[in-house]
């Protein structure tokens, strides 16, 4: 009977972030009865329980199972074409073989003949009776050896053409790794149809090794922030993925799905152990075994139970799939592949951050809000500004209406100096204490032509010894935040071309016995 082999290609392809559902369809015509149709070539790597079957026509499916099948030849056609191609190489090399041994036995014939005419040709020339025959005999003797030894020095030169060809062909079987593998995986499709007919085979399973991540471009134009956001897509399944309908899923299928319950938290009075008493040699034996029951009772008690695993598949209002614009197809070759999922407009509340105490750099920073639908995942941001690329930002996972502080780079037309303006120390004398007091003057110049709003972190420091002691001395302007740990903080407002000073002055007292550490100067 023959078989009965659907052709279905890929038509759909979900990708989830570490795997992906592949669909494939095909039509197929059954005759009536229970028949058995396969659909083939499938990865080797596809989980076997998730193989779901579906079609339409007059047929009821009886059952679905996972085949592995012989063939004579592979079913990838480069394979088989590098397979023949190896095929022709072996014969031609073992055909040049051949014929060079031939010509190695007229070779070995013509040198034997020649020896042999040798005694008759000194009898000849000995009697002074040459013969005209004998001239032509030998000239035609040395034509036919030259042509001999010619063509075996022809044939070496193919055979040597032919072994590379060969080996070349070896070489790129075993780079895909099928050269001993012309086996096929099918999916065995038991259909029962009371009347021969068409019917549409739809084939879905989950593979491995594929998965997806996001990718932003972040460009700023004014106060107006524009995010495109990418997936970029890998696969090493086995099997390419031509341009189908391709969809983006943040569905996480691994997740266990278990609602957090919390043990009781016990406390208890600390009740030393008792000490045990000798034994005696008879009832050793007895009192080891109690103990080690007690220690394997503790260590059971102390141990929790192997926790149950149970997979779920995020659906609906826990999980968005995305269908990229235009089809994308993705071969299985391991290398990032882009689709677009959507470009998002976004109010940015922009302002500037600088800490001199650390760094004079002023860093840009846009506070946004989600005002989309959609959840971004984590992923690495390009960021422009304009069209300038101004560098690399970290995107947080960011849930809708959920507010972020992206860093946008450094902006140099914010100018910021800090400098010591004053330092005293003071020698501590009998029954007083030791002083150290210092002043910092930090100056802000906006060169931008627009006004900026500029928040400017220093700090002071925070004593950690009940002798030590930390007391502001001048903070011009009042700043608008001073934390316990010291982080003092001021936010500005420059228009443009206007500058200003920030002082920041403070002394610490120390007890006489002290030794102070962690003094900067």
């Amino acid at each position: 009977m023959t078989e009965l082999v659907v052709d279905a290609p890929i038509t759909a392809v979900t990708v989830y972030p570490d795997r992906a559902r592949i669909t494939r369809r095909g039509t197929v015509s059954v005759p009536a009865g229970d028949r058995t149709v396969y659909v083939e070539p499938l990865p080797t790597a596809l989980e076997e329980d998730s193989i779901r079957v579906a079609g339409r026509g007059p047929a009821t499916v009886l059952g679905v199972d996972l085949a592995l099948r012989h063939h004579p030849q592979a079913p990838d056609e480069t394979v088989a074409q590098l397979e023949r191609q190896r095929r022709e190489a072996e014969a031609e090399v073992a055909e040049l073989s051949d014929a060079d041994d031939v010509q190695a036995q007229l070779d070995t014939f013509l040198a034997q003949l020649a020896r042999r005419a040798g005694g008759s040709f000194a009898r000849t020339l000995a009697s002074a009776e040459p013969g005209a025959e004998l001239g032509g005999f030998t000239e035609s003797l040395a034509a036919r050896l030259t042509a001999v030894r010619a063509k075996r020095r022809e044939l070496a030169g193919q055979r040597r053409e032919a072994e590379e060809r060969l080996a070349a062909a070896d070489r790129r079987l075993a780079e895909v790794g099928r050269q001993r593998k012309p086996d096929r995986r099918s999916a065995a499709v038991a259909l029962a149809l009371e009347t021969a007919a068409e019917v549409e085979i739809e084939l879905s399973y989950v593979v491995p090794h594929a998965g997806w991540t996001s990718s932003y471009d972040v460009r700023l134009e004014g106060d107006r922030l524009t995010l495109n956001w990418y997936g970029l897509i890998t696969q090493r399944t086995g099997e390419n993925w031509p341009e189908c309908d391709l969809t983006l899923s943040t569905a996480r299928p691994t997740v266990t799905a278990k609602v957090p319950e919390l043990d009781p938290w016990y406390l208890d009075r600390f009740r030393p152990p008792v000490p045990l008493a000798a034994a005696p040699a008879g009832g050793m034996r007895g009192l080891q075994s109690s103990k080690d029951d007690f220690a394997v009772q503790t260590q059971a008690a102390a141990m929790p139970e192997f926790a149950a695993l149970e997979a779920s598949v995020e659906q609906g209002v826990t999980a968005a799939a995305y269908t990229p614009p235009r089809p994308v197809a993705v071969p299985a070759d391991g290398a990032s592949h882009r689709a677009t999922i959507a470009a998002i407009d976004l109010d940015a509340e922009l302002d500037y951050v600088t800490a001199p105490v650390r760094s004079t750099d002023v860093h840009l920073r846009a506070t946004v809000v989600n005002s989309s639908t959609h959840t971004l995942p984590a992923g690495k941001a390009a960021v422009f500004h304009e069209a300038d690329f101004v560098g690399s930002a970290a995107l947080p996972l960011w849930a809708p209406g959920e507010d972020v502080e992206l860093a946008l780079g450094l902006d140099d037309r914010i100018r910021v100096e800090r400098k010591l303006v004053r330092r005293t120390a003071t020698k501590a004398t009998l029954g007083s204490t030791r002083r150290r007091e210092v002043e910092y003057e930090t100056k802000v110049e906006n060169h931008t032509p627009r006004k900026a709003r500029i928040t400017v972190l220093d700090q002071l420091p925070v004593a950690r010894d009940h002798e030590i002691t930390v007391k502001p001395v001048t903070t011009a302007p009042e700043p608008a935040e001073t934390t316990g740990l010291g982080v003092v903080t001021w936010k500005l407002d420059l228009a443009a071309g206007e500058a200003t000073a920030i002082k920041l002055a403070f002394r610490v007292e120390t007890a006489k016995s002290v030794e102070l550490t962690g003094w900067r100067q």
